[in-house]
């Protein structure tokens, strides 16, 4: 008896256990659905009620606000457990042009990045790898021999100066400056060598989403990534060039398509400067004297999405034209802010041009009921008429 007694309250307390973990959960997932921050028109501040309109979730109807623009409400569990508190900030309209223009993008890196690590043959013909396990893929070079280096040449030259001498280099890893001592290795063609893959630029083109009145930019809606690392690039400015759409590479199931384009490097071809690069896109400043076409319209927030009929707005032949989609799925809690959205390719001209969403398209920016309320980020592999979008108000803050 006592044996079935212990064994009942052993599946007991597995049953207690397993429902206060799913409880736990619950909250979580019940949690995540309610905003951090809601964005309200003056002189709508009804609107607040749709986007706390949650099951379950209540809040006070009246509040103390001390300042006009900017306060908290406390959301609950049906008024008896605390979940969150959500800032609402009470804002004027803004207004943006919205772009949908390619261009050609130029970045430099904040020093020389490492990429990878290798074997160098040395004059005897034995295989090293003087690198390994010292530095690591994504380390930035900023210093060799105590002087800064931000280009691969720079780099070359100190290390064919170093005369087989232990070469000190000073990497920025994740944030952390490390000083570190490689021994070079002399080659079978008599160069000095350490084993190591940098690269110092990146470029390729990409799409505006919106330019303020003031000139400031955003576009691409994601960051840009080294291909090999798969780290964001820490980037120290970089230009925006005039680029022009030469070829369509359509999408399908598992290959992703792309728009290849034409940049032209050179002066008179530049409109503007890159200052951040970041996981939601890149900004900068477009010249004062460079015309760029575009509708002006009002910033919509991730309140006012819903699912339904929405448009991008891109350049494939020449001209920016709109393109009907759908939006299929909103996450307005999404940690991974630019998957905020998902959205579905339904204009069968785009479809036909391109089979869906390509490479080249991200920052594309997307309109519902006339505002700007995202730019596209994503495609699916698997299905390239589908993707994802950032809400706009994620790019702008």
């Amino acid at each position: 008896m006592s044996k079935k007694r212990n064994y009942r309250l052993f599946l007991f307390g597995f049953l207690l256990a397993d429902l206060i973990a799913a409880g736990v959960l619950s909250l979580e997932e019940l949690k995540d659905r309610i905003p951090d921050t809601v964005y309200i028109r003056y002189g709508q501040e009804e609107g607040l009620g749709d986007s706390l309109d949650i099951p379950l979730i209540t809040y006070p109807e009246t509040i103390d606000v001390s300042d006009r623009g900017s306060y908290q409400i406390p959301c609950s569990l049906l008024g008896m457990l605390p979940l969150k508190n959500v800032q609402v900030e009470t804002v004027e309209d803004q207004w943006v042009c919205v772009s949908g223009n390619p261009v050609g993008l130029y970045m430099e890196t904040q020093g020389v990045l490492i990429v990878d690590t290798g074997e160098i043959t040395n004059q005897n013909g034995i295989a090293l790898e003087p690198a390994a396990n010292i530095v690591q893929p994504g380390d930035y070079i900023l210093e060799v021999n105590g002087k800064t280096v931000s280009r691969k040449r720079e780099l070359i030259a100190e290390i064919e100066d170093c005369q087989g001498e232990n070469v000190e280099l000073v990497v920025n890893r994740k944030g952390e400056e490390i000083p570190l001592s490689l021994e070079p290795v002399l080659t079978q063609e008599e160069n000095y060598k350490l084993g190591i893959w940098v690269r110092d630029n990146t470029q390729g083109i990409g799409t505006i989403t919106y330019v303020d009145e003031k000139g400031r930019f955003g576009a691409l809606g994601h960051g840009i990534s080294d291909t090999d690392t798969g780290e964001l690039l820490d980037v120290s400015g970089g230009e925006l060039y005039q680029a022009q759409i030469v070829s369509i590479i359509r999408g399908a199931q598992g290959v992703p398509g792309e728009l290849s384009g034409y940049i032209e490097y050179e002066d008179e071809k530049k409109i503007g400067t890159i200052e951040k690069n970041t996981d939601i896109g890149i900004f900068g400043q477009i010249f004062s004297d460079t015309q760029i076409s575009g509708e002006k319209v009002k910033i919509g927030y991730k309140q006012e999405v819903k699912k339904g009929k929405a448009q991008i707005l891109m350049q494939l032949e020449g001209k920016v034209e709109y393109y009907d989609i759908e939006i299929t799925d909103i996450y307005s809690s999404q940690q991974d802010t630019n998957k905020s959205f998902q959205i579905q390719v339904t204009d069968p001209e785009l479809l036909a041009k391109t089979g869906g969403i390509v490479q080249g398209m991200s920052g594309s920016p997307i309109l519902q009921d006339g505002k700007l309320i995202g730019a596209v980020t994503h495609v699916f592999v698997q299905d390239s008429s589908k993707g994802y979008g950032i809400f706009i108000e994620n790019m702008l803050e």
